[in-house]
C-alpha cells in the first residue's frame, strides 16, 4: 500500500515545516510547499536528511494557477491525497495598530493570503482528495480570530483568522457526507521567526494537534476550533 499523502502550505520553516516534520514522522509523504523554491528544497533537504519522506512543488497560496498546476502535480505523481494542511499565512499589521487606523491595503494583503490563499488551495485540491472516499483539512488559525474574545490589537490579522474560521465551519458542512473533515487550530504563542524567541511554546507543541487532527479517525470530529487536542470557543 502506498502512504498517505499530506500537502503542507507555507512548510519551509517555522510551524509549518515543524508540521511537515511530524506528519512525515507518521508515516506520510508529505508535500511541503513554499513561495520561494530555494527555501523549500532546502527545507525539504533537511527532512530527507532525517530519513522523512518529503517532497517539494512550488506554490504561491495566493494563485489559483499556481494551486491547480500542484492539483495536477499530485494526480499525475503521487495519484492521491489524504492531508491538506493551510498553514501558509502572514501577520503585517504594524506594531500597535488598530481597527481605525490600520490601512486598508494592508487588510487586504493579509486575507488575500490567510483567506483566499486557503480557499484557492482548497478548491483545487479537494476534487483530488474526494476521489479516495475520506480526507482530512486542517486549517491553522489562531486564538486572535476568536469573537468570544475579540480584542484589540493585529486588526487585519484578527480578522483574516475570524473568516479563517468562518470557512473552516462552512467546508464542514459542505463536506460532511463526503468523509473529508475540516477543523481549525490554534497552534499559540509558538518560538518561531514571527513568534520570537520569549514564546513559551515549541514548534513540536504546535504540531501536535495538527498532527492529531490529521489522523482522527472516522468518528472523529468536523468543523470544530481546537488548541492542545481540546475544543475552543470561536
Amino acid at each position: 500500500m502506498t502512504p498517505p499523502v499530506a500537502v503542507v502550505t507555507g512548510a519551509n520553516r517555522g510551524i509549518g515545516l515543524g508540521i511537515a516534520r511530524r506528519l512525515a514522522r507518521e508515516g506520510m509523504c508529505v508535500v511541503l510547499t513554499a513561495r520561494d523554491r530555494g527555501c523549500g528544497e532546502a527545507a525539504c533537504r533537511g527532512l530527507a536528511d532525517e530519513g522523512l519522506a518529503v517532497r517539494f512543488h512550488p506554490l504561491d497560496v495566493r494563485s489559483r494557477a499556481q494551486s491547480d498546476a500542484l492539483a495536477a502535480w499530485l494526480a499525475r505523481e503521487l495519484g492521491r491525497l489524504d492531508v491538506l494542511v493551510n498553514n501558509a499565512g502572514v501577520l503585517i499589521d504594524p506594531r500597535g495598530s488598530r481597527a481605525l487606523d490600520v490601512a486598508p491595503e494592508v487588510v487586504r494583503e493579509t486575507i488575500e493570503t490567510n483567506v483566499i490563499g486557503a480557499l484557492n488551495v482548497t478548491q483545487a485540491l479537494v476534487p483530488l482528495m474526494r476521489q479516495g472516499g475520506a480526507g482530512r483539512i486542517v486549517n491553522v488559525s489562531s486564538e486572535l480570530g476568536q469573537l468570544a474574545d475579540m480584542g484589540v490589537g493585529s486588526p487585519a490579522y484578527r480578522m483574516s483568522k475570524t473568516a479563517l474560521n468562518a470557512l473552516t465551519r462552512m467546508l464542514a458542512s459542505e463536506l460532511a457526507a463526503s468523509g473529508i473533515k475540516v477543523n481549525a487550530t490554534s497552534p499559540g504563542w509558538v518560538r518561531t521567526d514571527l513568534g520570537g524567541p520569549r514564546a513559551p511554546r515549541s514548534v513540536d507543541e504546535a504540531a501536535d494537534t495538527v498532527a492529531w487532527l490529521a489522523t482522527l479517525p472516522d468518528d472523529g470530529p468536523t468543523g470544530g476550533f481546537f488548541k492542545d487536542r481540546r475544543a475552543i470557543a470561536w
